[in-house]
């Protein structure tokens, strides 16, 4: 309230000016006083045109505006964290996944890809059931992967850009809280089958969630950093034959 109170007095100021300001040319050109009420009524009818070209089409502009650039912000988030974590923790996620296989043809992008191709991806991979196994990979590697980056993944969920993206705040909350559950435990060796079922859950929720808005990334990516998606290409977790040495 007492931020928006100087408004208040601007806005008495202001009507008040223009009664000062009327009573004067009333004041001082009688004579002229039928024009001024002419114009007076003129300028009242002229309000509902300002209001629909400042207030709707101008603020609709703005906002545009202000979306896109909220959107570029957002996506050199994904793309720090992407380059910082996410494809890395990727190449370490896959191997858990015993259907991996399935899937690859939905995560080796190419610069054929076209949107759509983007989107038929996307969907196979929200509808596809993965079953993450703990047994399958190295939950030590994956820790100690995790931990080293755990600042960095805490700087970002206090990002308040994440407002906008509430998908990729639940991907960075999924990978926060597989980094806590790997640390919490003395050692990841000899766990009972129960909570290695357990850890199983928590690598196939940062899994999905990573994989989808992964997807996200290399559509923006190939549609508006070409140099930047050619890397993304070569480093590509999910393609065996990926190299990011260019060769020939």
């Amino acid at each position: 309230m007492k931020d928006s109170r100087w408004q208040i007095w601007v806005g008495i100021g202001l009507f008040l000016l223009s009664v000062v300001l009327y009573f004067a040319l009333y004041e001082y050109a009688p004579a002229r006083a039928g024009d001024i009420l002419f114009y007076t009524f003129l300028d009242f009818a002229f309000i509902p045109i300002n209001v629909l070209v400042v207030g709707l089409i101008l603020n609709g502009l703005l906002s545009y505006r202000e979306r896109r650039q909220q959107a570029k912000r957002m996506n050199m988030l994904v793309g720090a964290f992407y380059s910082e974590v996410g494809t890395g923790l990727l190449a370490l996620l896959a191997p858990f996944d015993p259907d991996v296989d399935r899937l690859r043809r939905d995560l080796i992008p190419t610069g054929q890809w076209a949107a759509r191709r983007f989107q038929e991806a996307r969907a196979d991979i929200r509808s596809f059931d993965a079953r993450l196994d703990s047994h399958r990979g190295d939950l030590g590697a994956v820790r100690d992967f995790l931990l080293p980056r755990r600042g960095f993944i805490l700087g970002m969920l206090q990002n308040p850009n994440l407002l906008e993206h509430q998908e990729f705040a639940e991907t960075l909350w999924a990978v926060m809280h597989l980094t806590d559950e790997l640390a919490a435990r003395p050692s990841l060796s000899g766990l009972p089958e129960s909570d290695m079922a357990h850890l199983s859950v928590d690598l196939q929720r940062a899994y999905k969630a990573l994989v989808e808005e992964w997807l996200h990334h290399m559509e923006h990516l190939k549609s508006d950093y070409p140099y930047l998606f050619a890397l993304a290409v070569r480093t590509n977790p999910f393609d065996p034959e990926a190299r990011v040495i260019v060769e020939g």
